[in-house]
């Protein structure tokens, strides 16, 4: 037999692991792997930045529910993808990346793209391996990807110098194998503390369950529909908790959010954190009496904030409510009329908002406003692909277009929504779509049967879906050169891009007058008269120049995809944009609609849900860059 190079036993190694998909960027050194894993059968999805490729490599991770894998090169490779990282940590998702590095002989030496990658990551991942040698790669590998997957999901890295890469191992005998790694092991909960829960929730007078994305990547989703219906449950899905019990089910209280946090008194938290997204658990958002249950895989989350550490349990999120269940028995149903008017609060809220949403939506406006685009596109997307059929993935990303479509998109099925998460990380997007593509829709092969490797749906089904985006014009500049990823695997991807010439807010609907702000920022010396630099909400100028939030004026992004081999689609009226939106849904190529819509020039920049409750009382109001969503 002969011996095998370092890259062959890399890449042997990723497919003896399960590993079917790899997401990166090569050059030298890994190029090498890149090849010898596509000789292997492995996909490999070439990207433009590291960055969109490590979001998209985690996004894989939480879609599957195991983890997606990232190659690149070391040095500023490795710094790039050192996003990806972030990302995977703050959102528990289990990546594991892998990336090259100058010669072991050359350390310290100042080599080609030199950087002691295992010193920087360290801390930053869960697991940092450097193989001393051909012969234990394998076994390298292996452990990364098992440490990135048990407990909490995380980040494994294995730093790979070129001299390994290149090298040849003195012996096929003496090369370690790796192999298929099994499902991470399955906690239960104390059954002492199931107890305290179940008394809990049976005395309770308005009782809500919070819903997580961690239910969804558990794929805990049939005890928890099962939870829900058996005991009358209201409950709340976070933004990428949503379809594990469907968004159409009557005891959802996402349109009542803020009447249902005030008045719940016990609250089970299945997935989610008590972290910015539900406000710590604090008053005033919640009620100050509320009792908070937490079912996390991670002990370290467990009595965080408002959480109570003698109520929370660790283990696995169906294993968990599937016992809850077992202990709250057949005979115990919540009544809602017999304790209080909660229910009655939470539907009179959620009619109220609904009817203002509606109204929205119904306004004919122009240039057009976020609500009136979306309830076109809904209405379109819904006549070709009913909700009920779980056949579209969406993303969101961007201030406006992430916040506002979270409540207009409605899904049935869980891992059908993917946004800027934990972090509200603008730039995730493109590389979320390409994961969710690979996800469930991978290419055709006649000699490979097997399912794709996500799956959400009427009975878990694996089947083909179309991955829509909605993306801000300040958001899609993140990525926009990942369209031309998508074209090149023909990844028939929808994205919407919602231009309002701005970060937040633009600054105009006039060309002319955005021309002359544009004059005076660029020509100060020709406005030197003026007393003021710029303009805002509170103290408007005559003659203003250009904010620090402002964008182009009406930017052609659709021309990237036309560009790029895709189809691309201005569109200023509801008329165009229906006819874009169908033709972008049944177009077979990467497809974007570049929708005007009204600037929102002189709008504050408040985001209610950053102010502190206990301790701020309102106060704060700092806000982040476009990831500043009300979530």
């Amino acid at each position: 037999m002969a011996t095998p190079s370092g890259a062959r036993v890399i890449a042997q190694s990723l497919r003896d692991i399960g590993v079917t998909v790899i997401f990166g960027i090569v050059g030298i050194p890994v190029v090498e792997v890149a090849e010898e894993a596509i000789n292997l059968g492995i996909r490999f999805i070439g990207f433009r930045n590291e960055q969109a490729a490590s979001y998209a490599a985690s996004a894989y991770g939480y879609l599957t529910g195991k983890p997606g894998v990232c190659l690149v090169v070391g040095g500023p490779g490795v710094l790039h993808a050192m996003a990806g990282i972030g990302n995977s940590n703050a959102n528990i998702f289990p990546l594991l990346l892998l990336a090259g590095s100058s010669e072991t002989h050359l350390v310290t030496k100042g080599a080609f793209q030199e950087l002691d990658a295992i010193s920087l990551l360290d801390r930053q991942t869960k697991c940092s391996i450097r193989p001393p040698s051909v012969e234990v790669i394998p076994s390298s590998i292996q452990n990364a990807y098992r440490a990135s997957w048990y407990g909490r999901p995380g980040t494994g890295f294995v730093d790979l110098p070129a001299d390994l890469i290149q090298g040849i191992a003195e012996s096929a005998d003496d090369v370690q194998t790796a192999s298929l790694v099994p499902s991470p092991p399955i906690n239960s909960a104390d059954l002492s503390r199931l107890s305290k829960v179940v008394a809990l929730l049976q005395n309770a007078h308005a009782p809500l369950v919070v819903i997580g994305k961690g239910a969804a990547y558990a794929s805990a989703e049939a005890p928890i529909r099962q939870l829900i219906n058996t005991y009358n449950l209201p409950f709340l899905p976070t933004p990428m908790g949503k379809g594990v019990v469907a968004d159409s089910h009557p005891l959802n209280a996402a349109s009542a959010r803020s009447t249902a946090l005030k008045e719940a008194d016990v609250v089970l938290i299945l997935g989610a954190r008590l972290n910015w997204i539900l406000h710590f658990g604090d008053s005033p958002k919640w009620n100050p009496a509320a009792r908070f249950i937490q079912v996390d895989i991670s002990a370290e989350e467990i009595g965080k904030n408002a959480g109570d550490a003698e109520l929370g349990i660790v283990g696995d999120i169906g294993t968990v409510v599937s016992q809850l269940i077992d202990s709250l028995g057949p005979h115990w149903r919540y009544n809602p009329h017999s304790t209080s008017a909660y229910i009655q609060h939470i539907h009179n809220s959620a009619s109220r908002n609904e009817a203002s949403a509606s109204k929205k939506a119904s306004e004919k406006k122009s240039p057009m406003t976020y609500a009136q685009v979306f309830s076109c596109i809904k209405s379109t997307i819904h006549s070709l692909s009913p909700p009920e059929d779980g056949n579209v993935v969406y993303i969101s990303e961007g201030a406006n277009t992430m916040d506002i479509s979270r409540s207009i998109f409605p899904v049935e099925y869980p891992r059908l929504r993917l946004d800027a998460g934990t972090c509200a990380t603008m730039g995730v997007g493109l590389g979320y779509a390409i994961a969710a593509h690979a996800a469930y829709n991978p290419p055709s092969q006649p000699s490979n049967s097997t399912l794709s490797e996500g799956s959400s749906g009427p009975q878990g089904k694996h089947g083909r879906k179309k991955i829509v985006a909605f993306e801000g014009d300040s958001a899609i500049g993140f990525s926009a050169m990942e369209i031309e990823t998508m074209a090149r695997y023909g990844m028939d991807i929808l994205i919407f891009v919602l231009n309002n010439g701005g970060v937040y807010h633009g600054d105009s609907d006039d060309e002319t007058e955005w021309l002359d702000m544009q004059a005076r920022t660029n020509h100060p010396e020709s406005s030197a008269g003026d007393t003021a630099a710029t303009t805002s909400s509170n103290n408007p100028h005559p003659h203003p120049r250009l904010r620090s939030t402002s964008l182009s004026f009406q930017t052609r992004y659709d021309k990237i995809a036309q560009g790029c081999g895709g189809k691309g689609h201005l569109v200023h009226t509801e008329e165009e944009l229906e006819q874009a939106t169908r033709a972008g849904f049944q177009s077979g190529v990467v497809t974007l609609v570049n929708v005007m819509i009204a600037s929102g020039k002189g709008a504050k920049l408040e985001f209610g849900w950053q102010a502190s409750g206990k301790g701020g009382k309102g106060k704060g109001k700092g806000q982040g860059r476009e990831g500043g969503a009300k979530l």
